[in-house]
């Protein structure tokens, strides 16, 4: 069996569950500093290394996927978080599930990323690998660099598409 997936605006609040959205907004604490010349947003994301881990930061650059896209794997990082922040400034797709026991298809979330909004999933947290649109897009990453094995990945049984991009209602 295999399920479509329904795409979602991402939001601050969307996302909780699965960690922060990176984005300058008035949502989040901002204020000027360097003599009134920059606004600084402030402590946009929970960057966690682990114990043992140091962050690191590294470009990733992405091959433009086209739809419909069969999701059939999906990955976590089980000892620290992974950020990823849009420097092309393309649209790209989010697809994620709770931490936890191997996720099902119909546990994935599916959400829209404008170029300027960041995502940091937060320890643990299912996800499938970078999911660029349109064309080739960077991105800056920030995650653990540390001794063991911090990437699970798995098959999933019941296979999901994405099919179009229209959005559900936030």
């Amino acid at each position: 069996m295999t399920i479509t997936l329904k795409l979602e605006t991402l939001t601050a609040e969307a996302f909780a569950p699965f960690g922060d959205v990176i984005e300058a907004s008035d949502a989040v604490q901002h204020f000027t500093i360097n003599e009134g010349n920059t606004e600084r947003y402030h402590d946009l994301a929970k960057i966690e290394p682990g114990a043992d881990g140091h962050a690191i930061v590294s470009i990733f650059r992405g091959q433009p996927r086209t739809l419909p896209f069969t999701v059939e794997m999906m990955e976590r990082h089980p000892k620290g978080s992974q950020a990823f922040i849009p420097q092309s400034g393309q649209p790209y797709l989010v697809i994620v599930a709770p931490a936890g026991p191997t996720p099902k298809a119909s546990d994935l979330r599916l959400f829209l990323a404008r170029g300027d909004q960041g995502v940091n999933y937060a320890t643990g947290v299912w996800h499938h690998p970078l999911m660029a649109l349109n064309q080739v897009a960077d991105f800056i990453v920030i995650d653990r660099k540390g001794p063991g094995d911090n990437c699970d990945v798995i098959q999933l049984e019941e296979k999901a598409i994405i099919a179009e991009l229209e959005t559900t209602a936030a």
